[in-house]
């Protein structure tokens, strides 16, 4: 996660109220104990290895943070250990939990049980009304997944780390998008969809809203909106869903807004997802991303040579207005320079296509 990303998640995360940490009682001849900016509802034993070389310095450094608590500089956060069991994945996240694997898992479980647990706490929020579970995990999916398949693999003690926060439904979209856009196993149309379901669950469908909210683009995330809307049968002629990139793929979701390219691709679409699946029977190499958006661009632009556009003229046969396209999106004419024509005698052309394109049924009425 870039040093940008990581100061506009302390920003979020540090919009809810801060949740102070109870204090411990002591027994009767227990030493006082000061606390730490976070507290832990169990806690693994410190190895010799990892125990503190100086008591003195040690607490010094802790009567330091407290103060610090005490002032308001910084928040006290609270760290619980959990049993994954107990906690669900919120549904909100672009991670596919159901696609996470022992492979695809293989350095994170390799680097918990390295360090003899987890050190980077997920983000998880409580839960009400589900007497299976206590939290959700907000941000985290992976290490969830980690920390459950690490119980059932030999290391049943395994604690799930997580800082519990105060999110509703959006503020959880924004903490989860922000991490994920780190993830390079998160696919352009995971986060694509992820952005198309958003949208109008969270922001009403307004587009530059989301894009404040998000501090992205609003050009990208129209884009990636767009992307989210490629068809199944489409999808399905690419190698793999992670082999469809934001940059080439938009295109082709433009030409699937025209009403004269949409059938002519769908039909190119499914007969690569059967080449495909010929070549993975056969364990062949599959046809790769760029090639199949290629052949579908040029499926779509097939058999419509420039003459077939409509071409409202001049008197004396020159070119005024010519449709480029037309579709559910809106009309593109091209109003040609040099006519000699003025502004009403434009005007007049231009209400003249579009008049054809009612007739034909490809108008704006439709």
């Amino acid at each position: 996660m870039s040093g940008r990303q990581k100061k506009y998640l302390d920003d979020l995360l540090a919009e809810e109220p801060a949740t102070p940490a109870p204090v411990p009682q002591k027994s009767s001849g227990q030493r006082d104990r000061p606390l730490t900016s976070s507290t832990l509802e169990e806690r693994a034993p410190l190895s010799a290895s990892r125990r503190p070389r100086g008591e003195s310095s040690t607490l010094l450094g802790r009567e330091s943070a407290l103060a610090r608590v005490a002032s308001g500089e910084v928040k006290q956060v609270t760290q619980l250990l959990l049993d994954p069991a107990k906690v669900r994945i919120w549904p909100g996240n672009a991670r596919r939990y159901d696609e996470l694997n022992e492979t695809s898992c293989a350095d994170l479980i390799d680097s918990i049980l390295a360090e003899g647990g987890q050190r980077v706490p997920a983000i998880v929020r409580r839960v009400d009304g589900d007497a299976r579970y206590e939290y959700e995990v907000v941000a985290g999916t992976r290490r969830h997944w980690t920390i459950a398949w690490l119980r059932a693999n030999n290391y049943p003690d395994m604690k799930f780390l997580a800082q519990v926060h105060e999110l509703d439904d959006e503020s959880a979209f924004r903490v989860a998008d922000v991490e994920n856009r780190a993830r390079k196993d998160v696919t352009d149309l995971e986060r694509a969809r992820n952005y198309a379901k958003a949208l109008p669950a969270y922001y009403g469908n307004h587009l530059t809203r989301m894009a404040e909210r998000l501090k992205l683009s609003k050009g990208w995330l129209s884009k990636m909106i767009k992307v989210a809307g490629l068809p199944s049968d489409v999808v399905a002629a690419y190698p793999s869903e992670d082999s469809i990139k934001l940059k080439p793929a938009y295109p082709l979701a433009q030409a699937l807004e025209d009403d004269d390219q949409v059938a002519k691709i769908l039909a190119a679409a499914k007969s690569l997802a059967e080449e495909q699946l010929k070549r993975r029977n056969n364990r062949t190499t599959p046809i790769s991303a760029p090639e199949v958006t290629k052949k579908l661009l040029e499926a779509g632009k097939a058999n419509a040579p420039a003459d077939q556009r409509y071409v409202v003229r001049t008197g004396d046969g020159r070119p005024a207005i010519t449709v480029l396209s037309s579709n559910r999106q809106g009309v593109t004419l091209r109003l040609h320079a040099g006519t000699g024509l003025d502004e009403d005698a434009i005007a007049e052309r231009v209400r003249d296509a579009l008049a054809h394109l009612n007739e034909t049924g490809r108008g704006l009425s439709r």
